[in-house]
């Protein structure tokens, strides 16, 4: 009994761990995504335009400052699994913002585009721009389970990151991974399933 409900917490901190960033103009849409996400037990930030998600990313400035700033976050522990934007946006297009964000230290977080309009050639540009996926709104509860491989990618790509950065830290020669990491990792591993098992829950 004991272990299950470890498990269970277990499952939900890691659940909470995960961190989206929407960017959209329409207060509608966003109150949509932050229902379907808090269903989803993620942590959801909301800014209404690409230049606020540069800025919350550290992006805004020359890119020498905001390349420092955004890695500054990072290892400050600000952590985003993954990035959500409208694609029609006044000012900076959500296309726009998706390159930004791949031609920056937060190169690896997925990027996921939305729009409410189906328009074959702006999907394709996307898609072969970066992004992870192109959903259409509105969204449901339906598309987030197309996200599963996004949040496994992110949180993988994380606990990767972690494991050489510790492993370097401790040992810079040594070029074999310790027990240790390979506890870390089994343990990475078990989470990760954790996590797909409770996103086909849903």
């Amino acid at each position: 009994m004991e272990l299950v409900n470890n498990s269970q917490k277990l499952k939900q901190q890691h659940q909470q761990h995960f961190h989206v960033l929407v960017v959209d103009d329409s207060v509608i849409d966003r109150k949509l995504l932050e229902r379907l996400l808090r269903d989803s037990s993620c942590k959801a930030t909301f800014v209404d335009s690409g230049d606020k998600a540069l800025k919350y990313l550290g992006l805004l400035g020359d890119n020498a400052s905001s390349t420092s700033n955004s890695e500054s976050l990072q290892q400050n522990g600000i952590k985003v699994n993954l990035i959500m934007t409208d694609y029609c946006m006044p000012g900076m297009s959500g296309y726009d913002l998706l390159k930004r964000i791949k031609g920056s230290s937060w190169k690896d977080v997925p990027v996921v585009i939305m729009s409410s309009e189906n328009v074959p050639s702006r999907i394709t540009m996307c898609l072969e721009g970066g992004a992870e996926e192109f959903l259409l709104k509105p969204l449901q509860q339906s598309d987030l389970k197309k996200l599963q491989p996004c949040f496994l990618k992110s949180f993988e790509q994380q606990s990767a990151d972690r494991s050489v950065a510790s492993h370097n830290d401790n040992d810079n020669e040594r070029t074999a991974l310790s027990p240790e990491h390979g506890f870390k990792l089994q343990f990475v591993s078990t989470i990760a399933t954790t996590i797909l098992r409770f996103w086909n829950s849903l």
